[in-house]
Order: C-alpha cells, then structure tokens, then sequence
C-alpha cells in the first residue's frame, strides 16, 4: 500500500468514495480543497501497490492545531474495506502529525458506527465522551475520541 499526500487530481476520487460510504460526513470538492490548501491541513490518500495504473482506494483528512489535532473525515472504498487501508492511512497521519509536533488526535464518530470504532479502539484511541444529537440526517450521537500520539510538554517519553 502506498500512502501519500493528495494532489489537486485526487479530489474528484476523494469524493466518489465518500459517496459510497454513507457514514463519511458529506464534504463538497471545495471542502477537501480548503482543507488540502490549508497549512494545517493534510489528507492522505491510499493506493495499492499492485493498481495499475495508481488507484485511490481509501482518503483521511486532518487538521492541526498548534499541538492537537482532528481527524476531520476517512474513508475506505468497500470493495477495499477490512484489507487494512484505514489502519495504514491512520498510521501514516499519526507519524506524520507527530512530525509538526501534535500530541493528540480526537475524532468523532457517529454511534452506530461499530466498524470505525473497532478500527480506532484497535490503533489505541479512547473513548472521552458522548455528544448528544452531534449528527443530523439521520440524528444521531458522536462519540469522542482520543489518541495520545506523543507525550504532554515537559513529560518524558516512556522507555
């Protein structure tokens, strides 16, 4: 699998897999575009090694601020769900993240979305908290996560 950032090309794939993927939040092309020329920003997109020529399976977008930061919307193609795109899209926006100096990752997620939580639980993130109705169309509650990607200003990393 390869891991990159997206390029202007890329957003048009973007959209079409959030498409197929009715719990993605729903974003226009400009969205991704603010996001992607935005300095906080970063989307990662997935495509496998074997695609020829290069196919976007899977996108995760981010955004940073001074230390912490968002995931802002992720999703996987089903024909490519279960294959370990999400987890090596989230490694790769954890590695990177840590880089510009995040220490923290939160997320909301819908809370029927029992997939997208095992995948987060299963790479370490928490759950903090519930918000009511976040969601619309259909309402629903967010849950809230965390992912402590470095240690806290002036705390040691542990051996």
């Amino acid at each position: 699998m390869r891991i990159r950032e997206v390029s202007d090309h890329d957003l048009e794939a973007i959209v079409s897999i959030q498409s197929k993927s009715p719990r993605a939040a729903r974003w226009t092309l400009a969205d991704y575009k603010n996001l992607m020329d935005d300095p906080m920003g970063l989307i990662l997109v997935a495509e496998p090694d074997t695609a020829a020529p290069p196919t976007i399976v899977g996108f995760v977008g981010f955004r940073r601020v001074i230390d912490e930061a968002e995931l802002m919307n992720m999703a996987v193609d089903p024909a490519h769900q279960r294959q370990g795109v999400g987890r090596e899209l989230l490694a790769e926006g954890r590695r990177r993240l840590s880089e510009q100096g995040a220490r923290r990752i939160y997320l909301e997620v819908r809370a029927s979305n029992a997939p997208a939580q095992s995948l987060y639980y299963s790479v370490g993130f928490v759950l903090l908290s519930r918000r009511r109705d976040y969601y619309n169309g259909p309402w629903e509650d967010a849950l809230v996560f965390s992912l402590q990607i470095s240690p806290p200003a002036g705390v040691p990393p542990s051996l």
